[in-house]
């Protein structure tokens, strides 16, 4: 049985009204305490810079070397333009992933729902170790459980809001131990209180097997849960197929990333939205269509329309028209937009 309502940030609501569901972005993302050095000494100078027209193309090689670029926190207004871009265009769901360790801002969504006249669904858990503060670093399973649990029963920081997910669930590689603990915290809150779970895993084919591994071994439920980030982190489709088995919700999180140089794992070729686009098919194809998910993951400013990035609303612009051309019926958009993000977040 599938329950009938999803809480939002501005409360519980039919999950009959969802519409289209982003399932994976940010809207107050602030990571800049990881800035990475680039890999030419000569740009160090280029950290402390702010985003211009000048330096737009060196970002776009070098997003996570920017200060000013890994605090959306502060583009509040260029955020609120473009989620009401994704509402003209017709979506009705933002699904929120920014949780423990990444500044989450429960008062920004709760604006930006108001503002905006979308649904945003929040999440709670711990992000990657590396974000985490050290008390929170040597958290045992119980105690991590037990704020993911307080949050999900009780609402977040003394707010009434409640998380409709659990994550993202924050996976590096090879796996930190507070990143096992995490997951084993994840698995067992989403046992007892029946809250769908998204993971971030790391970047390499294995990763999700061996998160999904140690989740499953802690009563997580596969079918259920989010495998995020595909388009990063497996690029063969018999390895996808093989993820697939496992019953988990499979997520093209990227789309509107055009760019195949990614800066966390140069070894790694991102793929194109026209590659996403041809995975998603194969997916289909292959008896998977029900388990499809996608996003953009707008997790940084120089994706904001702002700053000439392709915002929220570039899927249903430019990835659902390229679809159609490409020989998707509209009941099969329909599933990845609507139906798919339903079932994902209607776990009981």
């Amino acid at each position: 049985m599938a329950k009938a309502q999803i809480e939002t940030v501005l409360g519980p609501m039919s999950a009959e009204d969802l519409g289209i569901t982003l399932t994976h972005e940010h809207l107050t993302i602030n990571y800049s305490n990881c800035a990475m050095s680039p890999p030419n000494d000569d740009d160090k100078s280029k950290m402390n810079d702010p985003i211009t027209l000048g330096n737009l193309n060196w970002l776009r090689h070098n997003p996570y070397s920017c200060v000013a670029n890994l605090n959306l926190a502060e583009e509040k207004d260029a955020v609120l333009a473009d989620l009401k871009l994704l509402k003209q265009a017709g979506g009705g769901t933002v699904v929120e992933n920014t949780c423990f360790g990444i500044n989450r801002d429960i008062a920004a969504f709760i604006e930006f729902a108001k503002l905006s006249g979308l649904n945003v669904v929040c999440g709670t858990g711990f992000y990657v170790e590396r974000t985490q503060s050290e008390s929170v670093k040597i958290a045992s399973v119980e105690e991590l459980t037990k704020t993911i649990v307080g949050d999900i029963n009780n609402g977040i920081d003394g707010t009434k809001v409640k998380p409709g997910i659990i994550g993202e669930v924050g996976c590096s590689l090879p796996l930190a131990e507070f990143e096992k603990r995490s997951l084993r915290a994840a698995a067992i809150a989403q046992s007892e209180t029946h809250t769908p779970v998204m993971i971030h895993p790391g970047r390499d084919p294995t990763a999700p097997f061996e998160d999904l591994r140690i989740f499953q071994e802690a009563g997580g439920d596969a079918k259920h849960t989010v495998i995020a980030h595909l388009g990063r982190t497996i690029s063969k489709k018999d390895t996808l197929l093989e993820l697939a088995e496992t019953g988990v919700f499979l997520e093209y999180d990227l789309f509107g990333s055009e760019i195949s140089y990614f800066q966390e794992m140069p070894t790694i070729d991102m793929l194109s939205d026209a590659q996403r686009i041809d995975m998603i098919a194969h997916l289909i194809a292959s008896g998977y269509g029900d388990r499809i998910l996608v996003a953009h993951d707008v997790h940084t400013c120089h994706q904001l329309t702002k700053y000439g990035g392709h915002g929220y609303a570039h899927i249903l612009d430019y990835a659902v028209p390229k679809m159609r051309l490409k020989g998707f019926s509209q009941a099969d958009i329909d599933k990845i937009l609507v139906s798919n993000p339903k079932s994902w977040l209607t776990y009981y």
